[in-house]
């Protein structure tokens, strides 16, 4: 078995938290932050499982940066 180390975030969206790996497009939600990040694991595990060689991203030097967008 191999170890990965995955970069994810968590955030509250009404009343759910959502919880996304920045590494892989996977994303979950839970009533809790635990919860998200439990179901995250989880379909992180079934996402891996089906894959003979992943893509993963290497995040560095992250940041978070705002973007103002306008819309009609």
């Amino acid at each position: 078995m191999r170890k990965i180390n995955l970069k994810n975030i968590v955030w509250k969206e009404g009343k759910y938290f959502v919880s996304q790996c920045l590494n892989v497009e996977i994303s979950s939600f839970g009533k809790t932050k635990k919860e998200s990040l439990d179901n995250l694991n989880e379909a992180l595990e079934l996402y891996f499982e089906d894959i003979k060689t992943p893509q993963i991203a290497k995040i560095q030097n992250r940041e978070i940066v705002g973007l103002p967008f306008l819309y009609a």
